[in-house]
């Protein structure tokens, strides 16, 4: 694959562990999840079998989230499975965690969960079918299949928001994309942390970020039905961000070319 100059940048050193499957963690102010959740993707990952890693990025956080994951983190190590555990040392935002996890990840392949797995882990398999067929990038969607896969739907107001969202996301962006904001995304490695790498939002538009510039990178995205239920405790604030992310398309659009 010939990368454009223009919309991939250069891969930052990493660790030099070479497996078969990153799972890069996102976590603010987590501290009741994130435990939960490290231990559900540790056991995916046993059961999985093959060579792998957990890369948990606390971003800034203020409640004790990484203290909280210590232990868990200490017990999955003993159980063999691979886990680091990043800080930032303020709140950078979900995309500045996101590109950091993928800068110290190693795998052939690269996925991120929201923390809260909304998604469960184990429809992993289901992104992972899509780039054994070819597919650079696989997203969960819970758009596609008519929405059945999802379990309990956000409360109407953060629904609605999202639809709207999505279609201005199409109209500026990216057509044909019906789920964008899904926090379950798997890339394969290389291009997942060129393209990362090249990302400049660091809020939660950085999800239409890497996908335009995967799309102008000419890069092979698959958007794939995923399970879904709603988890209490989002970040995102329908009346603050919407204008925000609504601006930051045209800002990408400018950015990217």
């Amino acid at each position: 694959m010939a990368w454009p100059t223009s919309t991939l940048a250069p891969v930052v050193e990493r660790s030099s562990r070479r497996v078969d499957l990153s799972v890069v963690i996102p976590a603010y102010n987590e501290r009741e999840r994130l435990p939960r959740t490290l231990e559900a993707i540790g056991s995916y990952l046993q059961a999985r079998g093959g060579k792998s890693e957990v890369i948990v990025v606390d971003d800034g956080s203020r409640d004790g989230t990484a203290e909280a994951a210590a232990a868990e983190v200490a017990g999955l190590r003993e159980r063999g499975v691979a886990v680091d555990l990043l800080r930032h040392a303020e709140n950078r935002g979900k995309g500045a965690a996101v590109r950091t996890g993928f800068a110290a990840s190693s795998g052939e392949v690269v996925l991120f969960s929201d923390s809260d797995l909304s998604t469960p882990i184990e429809d992993t398999e289901r992104l992972l079918e899509a780039i054994r067929g070819g597919a650079d990038v696989a997203i969960g969607s819970r758009a596609v299949e008519h929405r059945r896969l999802v379990e309990k739907h956000q409360p109407w107001r953060r629904e609605l928001m999202g639809r709207v969202f999505n279609l201005l996301v199409q109209a500026v962006l990216l057509p044909g994309l019906h789920d964008t904001q899904c926090g379950f995304k798997a890339f394969t490695g290389d291009a997942g942390r060129r393209l990362l790498a090249a990302t400049r939002s660091d809020g939660f538009e950085f999800d239409v970020e890497v996908l335009y510039r995967a799309r102008r990178a000419r890069l092979r995205i698959a958007e794939v039905a995923v399970r879904w239920r709603h988890a209490e405790g989002s970040r995102v604030s329908a009346v603050r961000d919407s204008a925000r992310m609504f601006l930051a398309l045209f800002r990408i659009r400018r950015q990217v070319g």
